[in-house]
């Protein structure tokens, strides 16, 4: 059973049957859906609507051939969660699962140097984020705020900012007090491992940076390179690999230099059989490495990235499994129906790797952990928090993103299972949203660009979220308003907590103030001094 024992104990004393909240925790619906049963996290009651896929949380060896399914009965789950009657400009969702309304008039932390976005801290193996002789430090996406803010992509590089350790954020200023310290690599490092040289955009993506004795840092992410000609149009499909470069970080009173850094070593591409290449599909996904170790395999690293199921684009289908529905279900869809749909252009996953060396420099393929087919088309930034023995992964994805016949709103996505791979149950009622934008379903997005009249003004206010240690979550701004009034972001959003109990998440309105937290705070827990000694910050 997957509600925690004391949580159990506050159901049953609402008068409930045993058997009627069992049979709610089976199947994956918030309790709010069994009649006259009060909730933490005031889930509303569901929308007409399938029930989502019964999934047992049990783990597998992470050898295994196992891949969990995030069903198209699972991601309908959303449509039930949102208020039919929500009008023009309001929030439809769940207010235990949005993020509190974001001002427009926020601050920038590079003091407009650089735009920013997706961004991650210094950790460990367990996910402990750290500090270096008393200097926050973190990685992010930049480029120069000459380029147009949807122009930045193809030109995004890693930088990284440092700042003080220790200091409550309501001491700090308003922008988080983060010094911007330049660009990672030096200018060419990185093409330099792409075969075909005449590439028209070189650029760096996502990944994670791990930090090892004597101030070594493991900086793991996707190396991109473009062949497009002068009107923008590709030649030939768009290259990423997952990369690794090392270098060391050198913190003193005044600041953090970064030095090393200047070769870079190819770890793994698409390989057509678990993830698919651009041979495929050339608007294929392939990125975002997060290593990490597991608890139950001590010793041994392995990673997650964002990857697509490896089927030819246009010849792909989803099949019974995919789309999960209970036997009987009167609102079920068949697969000749989702297979017409166009919902088979999107069929992301979540990938999964083993160090083969202590190194980390040699990697393995592994089965999918998680596959989406017919449900999204992205699960970018995976990552896994770890807590009360059982394995979190979350991930990030757009409405934009979604296959015909699901909807729900930009954010942080979780399922929890039993171990790295799993038979995950998605969070929340097997919806699996932990965290999204307000957003309202009744009514069409836009693009951040050009929001819809009618969408709520923080429906595109955040995405590429971080799920820290204890539940915090960072995020990165991109547009904040509506289609008369609406600004860009490229900085960091405040941060917020979302509290984690079993398989349900909702946000922490004690946090901060009404939720939001410290612009860009993104707080280490442990500290690494000069001499080589680990100490706790708090």
């Amino acid at each position: 059973m997957n509600t925690p024992p004391k949580r159990l104990r506050r159901l049953l004393a609402g008068g409930v049957t045993a058997a009627a909240v069992a049979a709610s925790v089976l199947i994956g619906l918030p309790a709010a859906a069994v009649p006259g049963v009060p909730t933490a996290g005031a889930l509303p009651d569901l929308q007409d609507g399938p029930k989502p896929t019964v999934h047992t949380q049990q783990a597998y060896a992470p050898e295994d051939d196992f891949t969990a399914k995030w069903t198209r009965a699972d991601a309908r789950q959303l449509k039930r969660l949102s208020d039919p009657a929500a009008g023009s400009r309001e929030n439809s969702m769940p207010a235990s699962l949005t993020m509190p309304e974001v001002p427009q008039d926020f601050p920038d932390m590079s003091n407009d140097q650089v735009w920013v976005w997706d961004t991650w801290p210094l950790t460990d193996e367990h996910g402990n984020q750290y500090s270096i002789n008393g200097q926050e430090v973190i990685f992010s996406l930049v480029a120069d705020r000459s380029l147009g803010f949807d122009d930045r992509h193809v030109y995004a590089k890693i930088g990284y900012f440092f700042r003080p350790a220790g200091i409550p954020a309501d001491q700090r200023p308003e922008n988080g007090g983060w010094t911007y310290g330049g660009l990672v690599f030096p200018e060419g490092v990185t093409g330099k491992i792409f075969d075909d040289q005449s590439y028209s955009h070189q650029t760096q993506w996502s990944g994670s940076a791990r930090v090892f004795k004597g101030g070594e840092i493991k900086l793991f992410f996707t190396d991109v390179a473009f062949y497009r000609d002068a009107q923008g149009h590709d030649i030939k499909p768009y290259d990423p690999r997952i990369a690794l470069s090392v270098g060391k970080i050198h913190a003193t009173g005044n600041g953090v230099k970064l030095t090393g850094f200047t070769e870079v070593q190819d770890l793994l591409q698409a390989d057509g059989t678990y993830y698919q290449t651009g041979a495929q599909n050339p608007y294929f996904n392939f990125r975002d490495p997060f290593t990490f170790e597991d608890p139950a395999h001590p010793g041994e690293t392995y990673m997650v990235f964002e990857g697509n199921s490896a089927m030819t684009r246009g010849a792909a289908t989803c099949n019974e499994a995919d789309l999960g529905y209970q036997e009987g279900d009167p609102y079920a869809e068949t697969v000749d129906q989702v297979n017409a749909s166009g919902a088979t252009y999107q069929i992301a996953n979540i990938g999964l790797a083993k160090a083969k060396n202590d190194d980390l420099t040699s990697w393995e393929f592994l089965p999918p952990i998680l596959s989406a087919n017919c449900v999204t088309d992205q699960t970018e930034r995976p990552q896994f928090i770890f807590k009360d023995g059982k394995a979190y992964l979350f991930t990030i994805t757009h409405r934009s993103t979604f296959g015909a016949g699901i909807d729900g709103p930009e954010g942080v996505y979780g399922f929890v299972g039993d171990g790295i791979r799993s038979d995950f149950q998605p969070l929340n009622g097997g919806s699996g949203l932990a965290l999204g934008n307000p957003t309202n379903l009744n009514y069409l997005q836009g693009q951040p660009f050009a929001p819809d009249y009618n969408q709520h003004p923080g429906a595109f206010q955040a995405y590429s979220h971080y799920v820290m240690p204890g539940g915090l979550v960072q995020s990165f701004i991109d547009t904040i308003g509506t289609s008369d009034d609406f600004v860009r972001g490229g900085t960091l959003a405040p941060t917020v907590k979302v509290d984690i109990d079993g398989a349900t998440t909702s946000v922490d309105d004690t946090y901060g103030d009404g939720g939001l937290g410290g612009w860009a705070d993104i707080p280490a827990n442990v500290n690494i001094t000069p001499g080589g000694q680990v100490k706790p910050l708090r």
